[in-house]
């Protein structure tokens, strides 16, 4: 069974982003290596919506898949297939975890989760994170970030297509370097997602969020 913690602190929760005494090196990019950077902001400022399947694979090689929908600014949903009963909605302010199975349900702060980088209102990669590599593949291209600001161990690598460019998949590495992968199929603009879809309640509460 998937620990619901483990798949928190590692994908969406704070500690990716945990104060460090060491500060995060910027990657010195040569032209070409900024060319893929402006490239790829230009590509996620411009998808407003977009829904697609993912798998995800575990620090310890466990795979699950589902749906996602990503609605900018700050609105993404990762619903589980079955039995998973995880179900991750981003509704602009937080994002909340709930799971069926086990009846928990968390929240974090969005800004202090790895999808703000992407949910953004404006797409900067030149400002607030720090690029600590680009690297080059066949058939597209991997920028890997970590939070500049907040001097953090974690990081996350964006990889993209190149022909055209388009967002496949990340990977996220927590400050003790486990990491869970994120690859993206049949990802593309959508329109017309239903608000609903970024509201999560508390079952609790009643309340959303």
């Amino acid at each position: 069974m998937l620990n619901r913690r483990a798949f928190a602190l590692t994908l969406f929760a704070v500690p990716l982003f945990a104060n460090s005494a060491r500060a995060a090196r910027a990657a010195v990019l040569g032209p070409e290596d900024q060319a893929l950077v402006d490239q790829a902001a230009d590509y996620l400022q411009g998808l407003r919506e977009a829904r697609g399947r993912f798998v995800q694979t575990d620090a310890r090689g466990n795979l699950t898949r589902g749906d996602v929908y990503l609605k900018r600014p700050g609105r993404a949903r990762f619903a589980y297939d079955p039995p998973s009963g995880l179900l991750v909605v981003a509704d602009g302010s937080n994002v909340s975890v709930s799971n069926g199975q086990l009846k928990t349900f968390d929240r974090y702060p969005l800004m202090a989760t790895p999808l703000s980088l992407f949910l953004a209102r404006q797409i900067r990669l030149d400002k607030g994170i720090v690029i600590t590599s680009v690297r080059r593949a066949a058939d597209g291209f991997t920028i890997t970030a970590k939070d500049g600001s907040r001097k953090a161990e974690g990081t996350i690598s964006l990889s993209f297509s190149s022909d055209p460019v388009a967002l496949t998949g990340w990977t996220v590495a927590d400050a003790q370097g486990q990491t869970t992968h994120i690859q993206l199929s049949g990802f593309g603009p959508a329109s017309g997602l239903e608000p609903g879809l970024f509201v999560l309640k508390n079952p609790r509460t009643g309340t959303a969020g």
